[in-house]
């Protein structure tokens, strides 16, 4: 079994426990409000901010033997740079203020994700972050390919407030192909075991940005008959 499958197959029973949060299951279902999408591109936000200088921390602590980790960051940085701008853009076409969203700040769930993304990055091991890079492409495709068109549909929203979400649909799934390819390579035990260790904990701490989202489920009009 390759390293990428057994990622896959020993985090199956915390993806499952993500991808049964409501916030997720609703928002797939496009049975979600504008505010609650708007909150989640907030938080999307404040995380996504984070991702090119997690990436730089992670590229910064790997040594030479590691330069083929180096320089597949190196691509991720180049892919990652401005997203964050994006999302600003989608909060604005949604009806909300991107302003205050910047202002209003990370919830804790969020601020939690990140401090201990960087946390494991500094302390533990920087390999550790390839563990965080396949839990949020591989949610963000289900998210952008199932979701994103469900809640344009369900909110009438322009396409416009969907480009962050879209865009990493396809963006992701090429993103995950590379991300095997490069997990693949990785044959150190400790290695391995971090990158393992972080995604389990990251479905926890991503799940947890969403289950922090105030969110009531609309419901269809068959649902109420």
């Amino acid at each position: 079994m390759s390293f990428f499958d057994t990622l896959v197959a020993s985090t199956a029973a915390e993806r499952a426990a993500f991808a049964a949060i409501p916030q997720i299951r609703d928002g797939v279902a496009g049975r979600i409000s504008r505010d609650a999408y708007v909150a989640y591109l907030g938080q999307a936000y404040h995380h996504v901010s984070h991702t090119v200088p997690l990436m730089q921390a992670a590229r910064a602590r790997l040594g030479d033997d590691k330069a083929v980790y180096r320089s597949a960051l190196d691509d991720y940085i180049a892919e990652e740079t401005g997203h964050e701008q994006w999302i600003l853009n989608d909060i604005r076409a949604a009806g909300g203020d991107p302003v205050q969203a910047v202002a209003d700040g990370p919830n804790a769930a969020t601020e939690l994700m990140v401090a201990y993304a960087y946390d494991t990055i500094q302390r533990v091991n920087p390999m550790a972050f390839f563990g965080m890079v396949y839990v949020l492409e591989g949610t963000s495709i289900q998210l952008a390919n199932v979701g994103a068109e469900a809640v344009q549909k369900s909110l009438d929203l322009p396409p416009a407030a969907f480009t962050y979400l879209v865009s990493h649909g396809a963006l992701d799934q090429d993103h995950i192909l590379f991300l095997k390819q490069v997990l693949d390579g990785v044959t150190d035990a400790g290695d391995r075991a971090a990158i393992i260790h972080m995604a389990r904990m990251m479905f926890g701490l991503f799940g947890g940005v969403f289950a922090s989202i105030p969110h009531v489920a609309t419901r269809e009009t068959a649902d109420a008959v």
